[in-house]
């Protein structure tokens, strides 16, 4: 059954005229002339059933429903011309793979190992998109996602990576600062705005007394509490596997017991196994299994 759609020009006409609220102005973008417009807007408008615009004199002015029609029309527009420029973007000879992933986990362990993926696999690339919460991987547009464990992701195909053991770390100008002896109840503590609570968690998990765990600044990430650490701001409690580099350089210190609890298991997940994966998704999956192996195993 053929499609109800209107013409491209007529969309991108209405789209221009009804962003710029003006006809003349359409025209000056789409290289085209004013009449051209008008006669586009009113095939749209006859195709539709629907007056969009109200003219009065040499002034037009969306109705009710034509602002309505141009959000919709402007944002698939927009995602047409996102699909369209990836598409572009391809590689002739290769492949690519859309990844969902939390942020900080992505920017601070996932994409630093990405070098070694494309050494193995040049003509595969990673698109990686963030993602804070689960979602239903079916249909999404994505191949996999890198994220941690949650009962929203039943029925896909999960499999363990990594675990989220937190540690308190700062920068060792904080603790030459404070002197000798160091007491982590005397330093400015930093706090994940969703997670309040972690600090009473760890001082009574490592049996270290705070006085009061909830006084400090509170940031949404990880990676801002990290760089809050690093700039001397407090001591911030975060996952260990983020700040391995930070540690070795010496920008950051921990002279504080790791948690003893897991916070969170991060996953790899599938809509299918594996084994049934297409070529760069079942690459990938191999590839971060076996980099997620190799960190356990330091």
């Amino acid at each position: 059954m053929r499609r109800k759609i209107p013409s491209h020009s007529a969309l991108l006409a209405f789209e221009a005229a009804a962003r710029h609220g003006s006809f003349a102005r359409a025209a000056d973008e789409l290289a085209r002339t004013e009449g051209a417009i008008s006669r586009q807007i009113g095939r749209l408008e006859e195709f539709l059933g629907v007056t969009l615009f109200e003219r009065i004199g040499n002034r037009v002015r969306l109705l009710p429903n034509g602002t309505r029609y141009a959000a919709q029309v402007g944002e698939i527009l927009d995602r047409l011309e996102r699909d369209s420029l990836y598409l572009m973007g391809q590689p002739a000879q290769g492949a690519s793979i859309d990844i969902a992933a939390t942020p900080t986990f992505a920017t601070r362990w996932l994409i630093p190992r990405l070098g070694r993926f494309t050494q193995l696999h040049p003509n595969i690339t990673v698109h990686i998109a963030e993602c804070m919460a689960p979602f239903l991987l079916a249909g999404s547009g994505f191949d996999a996602a890198v994220h941690f464990d949650h009962p929203a992701w039943s029925g896909m195909h999960v499999h363990h990576l990594l675990e989220e053991v937190l540690i308190p770390v700062c920068s060792p100008a904080l603790l030459a600062r404070a002197g000798e002896p160091v007491s982590l109840d005397s330093l400015p503590r930093l706090h994940r705005r969703q997670h309040p609570d972690a600090w009473q968690t760890y001082a009574q998990a490592v049996d270290i007394p705070l006085s009061n765990s909830a006084i400090g600044a509170r940031y949404d990430l990880h990676s801002m509490l990290i760089e809050a650490a690093i700039a001397g701001l407090g001591v911030a409690l975060v996952p260990h596997l983020y700040v391995g580099a930070e540690l070795e350089q010496g920008r950051l210190v921990a002279p504080w017991p790791k948690d003893k609890a897991v916070s969170k298991h991060f996953c790899l997940v599938l809509p299918e196994p594996i084994a049934l994966s297409q070529g760069p998704v079942q690459a990938f999956a191999h590839w971060l299994l076996d980099e997620a192996r190799e960190t356990r195993s330091c």
